[in-house]
């Protein structure tokens, strides 16, 4: 097993839950933590263990992204008018990587970076290979002609775990347009993100 699927599996046992949805979590098979404590009764979590475990899940959920980037996103939210864990959602929504994998182009969001740092992903028509470039509504994005024909893609596109979520428009297997930048209720998520406690947490 990989570093990357071993990290992967290991957050889901730490968080007791599926945050993915994928059929080969190990949490479909035992909910309790990694490691020889795992099993141990939990003792009540204070506030602050519940804000740093949604700050966690959230943050994990978005793959290899740094705490440096994370941090930097919550910030950029603050000074946006509105609400501002839906802001967050939003900023996080919009990274390129993200719209890669809602698109259904890759089954992961790993494999989402992936695919952009290798230059297989065009904006408005042009290479872009920063997974963190944020994507503004009406941004088209398309998969190069290589990208197309690999089995990691074909195979992402088959998958009935997940469907492409309404502000994304598709414009056949390989193009999608940014149709707006969605709200909380709006992000597909396997299990339940509280960004309001991640906004608690970093507030503090």
């Amino acid at each position: 097993m990989s570093k990357r699927h071993s990290a992967k599996h290991k957050l889901d046992r730490r968080m007791g839950e599926n945050i993915w949805g994928r059929p080969k979590s190990p949490v479909n098979k035992r909910e309790y933590g990694p490691g020889q404590h795992g099993q141990r009764r939990k003792g009540k979590v204070s506030d602050y263990g519940l804000q740093l475990k949604a700050k966690q899940k959230l943050k994990g959920y978005y793959g290899e992204i740094t705490e440096k980037q994370f941090k930097r996103s919550y910030t950029d939210a603050v000074s946006m008018k509105g609400d501002t864990s839906q802001n967050l959602i939003g900023l996080l929504e919009r990274r390129l990587d993200m719209v890669v994998y809602r698109a259904k182009f890759t089954p992961t969001i790993w494999s989402a970076r992936q695919l952009v740092s290798h230059g297989h992903v065009l904006v408005n028509g042009e290479k872009c290979n920063i997974a963190s470039r944020r994507i503004a509504p009406g941004d088209e994005i398309t998969l190069g002609s290589k990208a197309q024909e690999m089995a990691l893609v074909l195979e992402a596109q088959g998958l009935s775990e997940r469907d492409i979520p309404d502000y994304l428009a598709t414009d056949g297997a390989a193009k999608v347009t940014y149709v707006r930048v969605p709200t909380l209720d709006e992000v597909p998520y396997p299990v339940k993100m509280e960004p309001n406690l991640v906004v608690e947490f970093y507030s503090r």
